[in-house]
């Protein structure tokens, strides 16, 4: 009788150990995705506003989007990554 319980010890340990967990969950991917998506609306707002002619000074390389918004919106992007990266889905709302 012991040595079957000995064997369903180490089969429940080796079918916890097979199983592939991943680095963070769910929650936190999702929180990522956003985060990615913030930083890349920044950098697609920074593009833009040269002059085909280089003789020639276009001045909305100055403008608000390009010197406040997009960086603005960067950092954001930035301050969500690290959120989500420690972002504890676990903790109950409760405590």
């Amino acid at each position: 009788m012991k040595s079957t319980s000995v064997k369903e010890k180490k089969s429940k340990k080796t079918s916890l150990t097979d199983k592939k967990d991943f680095v963070f969950h769910r929650k936190n991917y999702v929180v990522m995705f956003i985060g990615l998506a913030v930083i890349a609306l920044g950098f697609i707002l920074m593009t833009g506003g040269g002059s085909d002619d280089p003789e020639v000074f276009n001045p909305d390389i100055y403008s608000f989007r390009r010197i406040r918004l997009a960086p603005t919106l960067v950092l954001i992007g930035f301050a969500i990554e690290i959120y989500a990266i420690l972002l504890n889905p676990h903790k109950s709302k409760s405590e």
